[in-house]
């Protein structure tokens, strides 16, 4: 198992749109890719920063490196310009990936 974990600082004045545009425009296109099984969303509660904005982490599960690649090829770059293009600079994030160990 695969686990793309993309973690970003919402300022507080975007808060709301983002999370609804998240939700409902930007999550359903990524799983429409068909290249993620499921996804979870988090709010962090433990910020030592939560003056400056809120802090999530949307995780996306894949069964192979490969899917994942795929993604990070074709799709990966649009999705990010597009987030660039709405949001500006009011927001901050990073990627990770992550591989299940049993």
């Amino acid at each position: 198992m695969i686990v793309f974990n993309h973690t970003v600082k919402i300022f507080p004045e975007i808060e709301k749109e983002w999370l609804q545009w998240l939700r409902y425009e930007h999550i359903p296109a990524i799983m429409a890719t068909g290249l993620f099984d499921s996804f979870r969303l988090y709010r962090l509660l433990d910020q030592e920063d939560a003056e400056e904005g809120t802090t999530f982490t949307i995780q996306f599960f894949t069964s192979s490196w490969e899917r994942y690649q795929q993604y990070i090829d074709h799709f990966y770059p649009a999705f990010g310009s597009k987030a660039l293009a709405r949001w500006g600079a009011r927001f901050i994030g990073f990627r990770t990936v992550m591989e299940l160990v049993n």
